[in-house]
């Protein structure tokens, strides 16, 4: 019988034992099945199972031997609804897809599997991944395991809630404006948005498509650099893609290197933030501080990140989804129906300034990591908020004109093609998690995931997931 006691143990670790064989793929798909009976009916996080699949893959690896099995040797990683899976249901979180099975999975998804990844289920999603607030109408909402009247964050919910609960040891995200890390923030896990093209994904729409970028997402640093691993590698089907580096990106996170001089902000300048975010944030960098590393309040200048990101999120909406509003409206929501609109609203001109911006906004934060090894802010301006809210309306006196300009302070490093990370830095008094973003200059991977794990190490928060799922109090 496999051991449960698993689920609480690090990627890496369970890595190590399926290389000397001390447990099979099968045994962790069994600890896996049994462990999503028992809490994911609470969460919905991983609505779509495909275990038959997943051994059959399995049975395929083990005629292997371990130490040929690839850098994860048989771990087992749920795939984000919106990526597809070869022969398994793949909804995107919307009606129109509710009974779409791909023949052909992601060119990232084949990459993971020729790695030695086991997909057995797909993580739940917003449809088309529009909201910052993991629900649709084919699966319903993905509640929060640190209170399950709260909000998971999105798109992608499902997986750092099927992390949170010990559902998964990684996982695989998204991240546009923020999806990957906002959901990290909220369920106290670690979620990584990587340079443009470190990961290879399957083009769609346009070949040069390069706001939304695929991740990894995990328990803790280390893991979280092993996923980035599995995941990194160029291919000829993706022009953007960047070649694997000399240097693992788990020994760079295991280099023991620590940043000089970090700047800190509370805001980046351009957005509320709610004060108990402020005052954990701020805590968590001054805990850098007294072990010597030069912390100064600075930002790069992201003045235009608000009208620069609506007009571009606009556009890559319309290119992907605009057939689709014109023959499927009736089955879309009301936010997706809104950014296809602005979209196909767009003049050339409009668009020529927004990429304008953007190159202008990218050069200055390049500038600024001339001086500083790394920028810490918030990685979402509020805590964890009522599951029942579509999205954050106001923040600390502030209403917002549209249900995305909340998510400022993760989208302006998405404008300034930044890799950035999510890190778990303390709770609320109320016992929700808070994120960090810790971001680093364009490719700077390697000093991003050691610089956090040095202050992983310091924090000493590595460990508090998984746990089982809190029901709201009355």
């Amino acid at each position: 019988m496999a051991d449960q006691g698993l689920v609480r143990e690090t990627a890496n670790a369970i890595v190590d034992k399926l290389k000397k064989g001390e447990v099979t793929p099968l045994d962790l798909l069994d600890v896996l099945e049994k462990r999503i009976a028992e809490v994911d009916g609470k969460v919905n996080a991983l609505p779509t199972l495909c275990f038959e699949r997943a051994r059959a893959h399995a049975r395929t690896l083990m005629q292997k031997k371990p130490a040929e099995r690839g850098l994860l040797a048989g771990l087992p990683v749920p795939i984000k609804d919106l990526t597809n899976v070869a022969g398994v249901r793949t909804t995107q979180g919307s009606p129109i897809y509710k009974d779409n099975v791909p023949a052909r999975s992601d060119i990232l998804v084949e990459h993971l599997e020729s790695n030695g990844a086991m997909i057995y289920a797909k993580s739940n999603t917003p449809e088309f991944g529009a909201g910052a607030n993991t629900f649709n109408e084919v699966f319903g909402p993905t509640l929060n395991p640190w209170d399950t009247s709260k909000s998971a964050a999105g798109s992608s919910g499902g997986a750092a809630v099927a992390l949170a609960t010990g559902t998964a040891w990684l996982a695989h995200g998204s991240d546009m404006g923020g999806s990957l890390r906002n959901p990290a923030s909220f369920c106290g896990i670690v979620g990584l948005r990587p340079s443009i093209g470190r990961v290879a994904h399957t083009p769609s729409a346009a070949i040069d498509r390069n706001l939304g970028v695929q991740g990894p997402m995990a328990r803790n640093v280390e893991d979280l650099a092993l996923l980035l691993d599995a995941m990194s590698g160029e291919h000829p089907a993706d022009p953007l893609s960047l070649p694997v580096l000399p240097v693992s990106f788990l020994s760079s996170a295991r280099s023991g290197k620590t940043p000089k001089r970090v700047a800190y902000s509370p805001d980046l300048g351009i957005t509320p933030v709610d004060p108990e975010v402020k005052a954990v944030t701020r805590k968590a960098a001054e805990r850098l501080a007294q072990a010597g590393v030069t912390v100064e309040e600075a930002h790069p200048d992201l003045r235009e990140a608000h009208e620069c990101f609506h007009v571009l999120r606009a556009f890559d909406f319309a290119l992907s989804k605009a057939a689709l509003l014109r023959s499927k409206r009736d089955l879309l929501k009301p936010e997706v129906i809104w950014n296809i609109e602005e979209g196909l609203k767009l003049t050339v001109e409009k668009l020529e300034r927004a990429e304008a911006q953007r190159v202008a906004l990218a050069e200055r934060a390049v500038k600024f990591f001339e001086t500083y090894d790394l920028l810490l802010c918030p990685a979402t301006i509020v805590p964890p908020y009522p599951i029942e809210h579509r999205y954050v309306a106001e923040c600390d006196g502030k209403k917002f004109d549209n249900y995305v300009e909340w998510l400022g302070i993760v989208y302006a490093i998405t404008l300034a093609c930044c890799p950035a990370l999510s890190l778990p830095c303390g709770f609320t008094a109320s016992g929700l998690p808070i994120g960090l973003q810790m971001v680093a200059a364009p490719r700077g991977e390697a000093q991003l995931l050691a610089g956090a794990k040095a202050l992983e190490d310091i924090l000493e928060l590595r460990g508090t997931t998984p746990i089982e799922p809190r029901v709201a109090k009355a």
